[in-house]
């Protein structure tokens, strides 16, 4: 193992104009940050070097560096300051340039928050209906309970559980992603009016999807879990646990690169409650703005997650909802392009609220020269 580099964002702001210009926008979002930390790792694990520098001391830092290390850290720098196209979901245009709201719709018997409540084919139609009338930018549909414990389910169960929630949803003309693992899943969800692939696996679990994904030409989310095979949650054994995330994000999405998958329709989740502990959880959503180093846009799935059980007395699922919003903002300060939610009106209530406060912020007059 050589040395490795990570970019650090670490003092979040509300825009540039509060540091005469010196911030960067994090990955095309509406979060901004104006001091990094160049963090070096070493073949051991350990932090051999860092430097915190301001955007405008950035080229100087970085010329600090070995020459493997600059260079990479040139490109970190790089994919922070990217400006990421909209999704083009069918008729949908899903701009990221301020976060968006993922509904969540688990047509499932046993989901750890909301099993049985939307498996019948009224009730998925329903409850799409519903988040869309609330503002939901995409829905997204699951027909396998990726709970700790949970039995695997059987591909065509899966397909029978997905395809009539696909069409109900695409009847309505809602944008649509299917939370699979199966390229079999994934194939038939497309045919029935999906157009994004939600991958718990990162592509791994079926030998066929990365291929698949790069045939159909659909954006994709890589997310981060430990486990390979049947349980996504095993062997969740880390050094750091963010570095070791962001090193299997890159991989992960190198990979569906040199499979064929066009760079920009693939998006990256830190997968926050797979194979983490607590502390783990909360580690990773606090480094969330380092993940725009790896030039994807990003997706924050925490609603409703046992973390937020365990700093609530153990409030049970359907009782997480302000730790859950609590989290989303968290997220939204970091940059996060897409809000995985089970509420979805609250949540675009808290994301309208946030968004009016850096609006604000961004048009603050009290910054200008007097007249």
């Amino acid at each position: 193992m050589t040395d490795c580099i990570y970019l650090h964002p670490l003092t979040l702001i509300s825009g540039p104009q509060a540091v005469d210009g010196d911030a960067v926008r994090l990955g095309g979002s509406m979060a901004y940050a104006r001091e990094f930390a160049l963090v070096l790792r070493g073949a051991d694990g350990g932090v051999t070097e860092r430097i915190v520098t301001t955007a405008a001391g950035m080229d100087e830092a970085m010329a600090r560096l070995p020459d493997l290390a600059a260079r990479e850290a040139e490109r970190q720098w790089n994919n922070i300051r990217k400006i990421h196209a909209p999704l083009q979901l069918g008729g949908r245009t899903i701009r990221l340039d301020q976060p968006q709201v993922m509904g969540i719709l688990n047509v499932t018997p046993d989901s750890f928050s909301d099993g049985g409540q939307h498996d019948s084919a009224d009730a998925a139609r329903a409850h799409a209906a519903a988040m869309l009338e609330a503002g939901a930018a995409i829905i997204d549909i699951g027909g396998e309970s990726t709970r700790p414990g949970a039995a695997a389910t059987f591909e065509d169960e899966e397909i029978r559980r997905v395809v009539p929630a696909v069409r109900a949803a695409a009847d309505m003309g809602a944008a649509i992603s299917v939370d699979t693992r199966r390229a079999g899943v994934l194939e038939a969800a497309i045919s029935a009016g999906a157009h994004m692939a939600n991958d718990v696996s990162a592509l791994r679990y079926d030998p066929r999807s990365v291929e698949l994904a790069a045939q159909l030409g659909c954006p994709v989310v890589l997310m981060h879990a430990p486990g390979s095979g049947e349980d996504l949650h095993a062997g969740g054994k880390y050094h750091d646990v963010v570095c070791d995330v962001f090193d299997f994000l890159r991989l992960a999405r190198e990979r569906a690169i040199v499979a064929g998958v066009a760079e920009e329709r693939i998006m990256l989740d830190p997968g926050i409650g797979f194979g983490k502990s607590l502390g783990e959880n909360l580690g990773l959503i606090n480094a969330l703005p380092l993940f725009h180093a790896l030039g994807s846009p990003l997706l924050l799935g925490a609603s409703r997650k046992r973390m937020i059980g365990a700093l609530s007395h153990e409030e049970e699922a359907a009782g997480r909802l302000a730790g859950s919003i609590a989290l989303a903002v968290r997220g939204m300060e970091a940059g996060v392009h897409l809000l995985r939610a089970h509420d979805v009106a609250e949540t675009v209530q808290a994301r309208n609220v946030w968004r009016g406060l850096r609006d604000a912020a961004l048009t603050d007059f009290s910054q200008l020269p007097p007249l």
